[in-house]
C-alpha cells in the first residue's frame, strides 16, 4: 500500500512517490512509468518492494478469471515460502490456488548499472526485466564494453533516465510472445507477491494499453 511497508518473509515494500535515494534524476514511480512507456509493457507499475534481496519494481496486471476463482473460494495471497514450495510438487497440481498475477515484468532502477543488473537477473529467467540508470552511467567506459554484454547475455533491457527522460539504450528478450512458463518454487512466490500488490493498489489497471 502506497506510503506503507510490509515487511514478511523479507518482503518489504515503499511509497513508488518518494524521491529517489539512488541518485537517480526523478522519483522512482515517475522513472518507472516512464521505462513501462518506453518498453511498452501494458500493467499496473507497482510500488517498488524488496524482494530475494533485490530492489525492484513489478510491473503487473490481475488474471481476471484466477482471481474471480480466488474471490469466490476466500484464498487471499499467500507469502510463506515454505508452504508455497509445496505448490509445485506434482501430487499438488489442481489443488493449489491458480496464479492470479501477470507479471508484466520487473523493473530495476538504480545509480550504477552492476547494481541494477544484480537486481534484475534473478527475475529474467521467468519474466521480462530492464535496468534504469542515469544518462551519466552509458558515458563510463565499462558501459559499452561490460554493461551491455551481460546484460545482453541475460535478456535484460537498459534503459537511460535524463531530467524527466527514459530511453532505451538496448532492448531486451520479451516475455509477452512466449508459450506459458513453468513455474518454478521461486516465480510462484513472487507471483503471490506480485497479486497481493495487486489487491493493495488503490485501483490495479486491467492494462496500460
Amino acid at each position: 500500500m502506497p506510503g506503507r511497508a510490509t515487511v514478511d518473509n523479507e518482503v518489504r515494500i515503499s511509497s513508488t512517490h518518494a524521491r529517489s535515494p539512488l541518485d537517480l534524476p526523478a522519483s522512482i514511480g515517475r522513472l518507472t512509468s516512464l521505462a513501462a512507456d518506453a518498453l511498452a509493457w501494458s500493467g499496473t507499475v507497482l510500488p517498488p518492494v524488496k524482494m530475494l534481496g533485490r530492489h525492484v519494481v513489478p510491473v503487473a496486471e490481475l488474471v481476471p478469471d484466477a482471481h474471480a476463482e480466488r474471490l469466490c473460494f476466500g484464498s487471499e495471497p499467500v507469502l510463506d515460502r515454505a508452504e508455497i514450495s509445496t505448490w509445485v510438487w506434482p501430487e499438488m497440481d489442481g489443488r493449489v490456488p491458480p496464479p492470479s498475477a501477470h507479471l508484466v515484468g520487473m523493473l530495476a532502477p538504480a545509480r550504477h548499472w552492476r547494481t541494477a543488473l544484480t537486481a534484475a537477473v534473478p527475475f529474467a529467467r521467468f519474466t521480462s526485466t530492464a535496468i534504469i540508470v542515469p544518462k551519466s552511467v552509458t558515458l563510463a567506459k565499462d558501459f559499452m564494453s561490460t554493461c551491455l554484454i551481460r546484460a545482453r547475455q541475460f535478456g535484460v533491457a537498459v534503459l537511460s533516465a535524463e531530467a524527466d527522460d527514459v530511453q532505451v539504450e538496448l532492448p531486451g528478450r520479451s516475455f509477452a510472445d512466449a508459450p506459458p512458463i513453468e513455474h518454478t518454487a521461486v516465480s510462484r512466490w513472487v507471483n503471490e507477491v506480485v497479486y497481493q500488490q495487486l489487491l493493495a493498489a488503490e485501483a490495479p489497471a486491467p492494462s496500460r494499453s
